[in-house]
């Protein structure tokens, strides 16, 4: 790519900014409203954290010379075996997170037509939406790209909406009203949301994979990536309290579509059903989207020989249908089995579950983080300063496991500990391979 075409650090901040805001934020207000204004607390230490976890990212993805992102990172002090757990965390954290966003979308749609879904109604929807989008996805990716880069500004400008023309209708009162209405600790109301905040920021890591489309990378990615964090921290912490402060606290807690709900009282009900259908199609677009990511995660995965084979088959179109059907057989299952009386508490389910297993591939890369530096012959007074911030970032991942729950812990641990029996199935595949190799470069 010639110097004229590189992206300036201006344009890959906005770039960093607008992957994060996504359908994370969707039903946030009404989660962090079950636990009051007071989660401001959450969002400030979430921010601080991300910001840890961003800059540390955008050092690993600037020194590391392996390819496979985060896995490429781990690998450099846990080996193979790192690389693999990594991938299949993440993959696995991808896998819940689309359930997730499916039921976002489900939650929209119910306000919006005005239905009332029985548990088993809003899994079926659920499992509908996941079955569409997989399908939609067998002719390739060229069609989902252009969808989810249109359909992602239906969150991006009611969110950035709210965060701005919102405050003309504060209202002061009703914001202390919310401020702790289950008289909370600081202490839990800091730790209460920190999980489910951290959603929001999922994905900061995928900034870093711009190093080479922007000019002057060593010092313009770490100000995109920090000031894109920034930005994303300054809208989401915006946007969830100027709600706080409009619609009362019981109300926005038992929404299912906060958003529209905050425009209904900021304007007109139509205009909070139109923000409402934004947000179910930006939903559909990101869970289209996200459908082929996860599958072409586990085909390239099992490309290198980390995943079983039946993962790496495409049709004519290059698309892995046999993983699409596969993982969508899996989200099936995990729609049926986190069935929950409340919308919401399903939802909330489903984000801790995905927090809990992508946070290891977090830990993991901070550690390797030492090693990387070492490898690059980074001075130790700079090592020092970037290894305090992993540790920062590090302590945080910690922190966010904590607030997960007990449920999530235990899920989660117990999903990644499996993963160590799958490894041993695809070891040995590594071996035939890593022959293979070798023998065509001794015949060469």
């Amino acid at each position: 790519m010639s110097q004229a075409k590189k992206m300036t650090v201006t344009q890959l901040t906005m770039l960093t900014a607008v992957n994060m805001l996504g359908s994370g934020i969707v039903l946030l207000p009404t989660k962090l409203a079950q636990v009051g204004a007071i989660s401001i607390l959450s969002w400030l230490i979430t921010a601080t954290g991300s910001l840890a976890l961003a800059y540390a990212f955008a050092q690993c993805g600037m020194l590391s010379r392996k390819s496979g992102g985060m896995g490429g990172y781990a690998e450099y002090a846990f080996g193979r075996s790192g690389n693999y757990m990594v991938n299949y965390t993440y993959g696995f954290s991808l896998l819940i997170a689309n359930v997730a966003i499916g039921i976002t979308a489900v939650g929209y749609l119910t306000e919006l037509f005005s239905v009332q879904l029985s548990p088993v109604g809003v899994s079926l929807a659920t499992i509908a939406l996941l079955w569409i989008t997989t399908f939609a996805n067998f002719g390739g990716a060229g069609v989902t790209g252009k969808i989810g880069g249109v359909t992602v500004w239906g969150v991006i400008l009611p969110v950035a909406g709210v965060s701005t023309i919102g405050w003309f209708w504060f209202s002061a009162a009703t914001y202390a009203q919310a401020w702790n209405p289950h008289n909370l600790s600081l202490a839990q109301a800091a730790s209460s949301s920190v999980a489910i905040t951290l959603w929001a920021f999922l994905g900061m890591e995928s900034a870093c994979a711009n190093a080479d489309a922007v000019e002057n990378p060593e010092k313009n990615i770490p100000i995109a990536v920090l000031g894109g964090t920034i930005g994303a921290a300054v809208i989401y912490i915006a946007s969830t309290n100027v709600m706080a402060g409009i619609v009362s606290n019981p109300e926005l807690a038992a929404s299912t579509a906060p958003f529209g709900l905050v425009f209904a009282h900021m304007f007109t009900p139509v205009v909070g059903q139109i923000v409402m259908g934004l947000m179910v199609l930006a939903c559909i677009g990101s869970l289209l989207g996200w459908q082929f990511t996860i599958a072409q995660v586990f085909k390239s995965s099992a490309d290198t020989g980390y995943f079983l084979p039946v993962f790496a088959k495409v049709n004519k179109a290059g698309t892995p249908i046999v993983a699409m059907l596969i993982l969508l057989a899996a989200q099936t299952g995990l729609a049926l089995l986190t069935m929950s009386p409340d919308l919401t508490k399903q939802f909330d389910k489903l984000v801790n579950l995905a927090v809990v297993t992508n946070i290891v591939p977090y830990i993991m890369s901070m550690a390797a983080l030492m090693t990387i530096q070492k490898v690059a012959g980074v001075p130790p007074k700079k090592a020092l300063f970037v290894n305090i911030i992993s540790w920062i970032a590090a302590a945080y991942s910690y922190l966010a496991l904590y607030s997960s729950g007990t449920e999530a812990l235990m899920l989660g641990g117990l999903a990644t500990i499996v993963g160590f029996t799958l490894y041993g199935f695809v070891s040995t595949r590594m071996l035939r391979l890593d022959k293979a190799r070798a023998d065509a470069g001794n015949a060469a």
